[in-house]
């Protein structure tokens, strides 16, 4: 079991017990010495940003800074593990659930969705927070349906970088060109690409590109 950003240790304590393991990353120095000195036996704690490392891993908790959420999904698209239940803020998490077409849908939208089932469990009133945030917030559950490699999730940021435009347009653009392979219509909106279509698009572009 992994939390990223354990903080003061008010949701590692009750992770201690429940698992044959617990392992924490928190960069802030003081926070991370305090929860060493009260729980350093009964968990693997790092001093640092897990997001620079590959722990592994079969469950994820966290409630990390919002303003981490596309880093964090983004380094989990990148995993192999079960399930990871996490805090997100309530607008980010309508945009990684969001379908194609809504004004929501982009390109974390794809990766999150390509990468795993994901739902939103419940809303979180700001009241359960000290001190309350200035935004709602969701509780939401990924399960793991398959890794992304970085060259991937490159590939899908640039291409919705031109997510308003049709196909042919985005990828004249960006200098790509539709693969032969492909059975997707020019002349689609990229935004209104299922995510499982968007996959394959950035499949085929990177064949191409090893191929020539």
């Amino acid at each position: 079991m992994l939390e990223i950003g354990t903080g003061r240790g008010a949701l590692t304590r009750e992770l201690v017990g429940l698992s044959d393991m617990v392992e924490g990353y928190e960069v802030d120095e003081e926070s991370c010495a305090e929860l060493e000195r009260e729980l350093g036996g009964s968990l693997v704690l790092h001093n640092g940003d897990a997001f620079e490392s590959s722990p592994a891993f079969d469950v994820l908790l966290s409630s990390l800074p919002y303003s981490e959420s596309s880093v964090f999904i983004e380094w989990l698209s990148h995993q192999r593990y079960q399930r990871a239940v996490v805090v997100l803020q309530r607008d980010f998490a309508r945009k990684i659930i969001a379908a194609p077409g809504d004004e929501a849908y982009r390109a974390v939208s794809v990766i999150s969705q390509a990468s795993t089932d994901v739902e939103i469990v419940s809303g979180i009133g700001r009241q359960a927070f000290d001190p309350p945030p200035r935004v709602n917030s969701s509780l939401v559950m990924m399960k793991w349906k398959r890794s992304l490699s970085e060259e991937q999730t490159a590939l899908i940021k640039r291409v919705f970088s031109q997510k308003r435009r049709t196909l042919r347009a985005a990828l004249k653009s960006l200098d790509l060109f539709l693969p032969p392979s492909s059975t997707l219509s020019a002349d689609s909106r990229v935004n209104k690409l299922e995510p499982e279509s968007v996959l394959a698009l950035v499949d085929g572009l990177r064949a191409g590109m090893v191929s020539a």
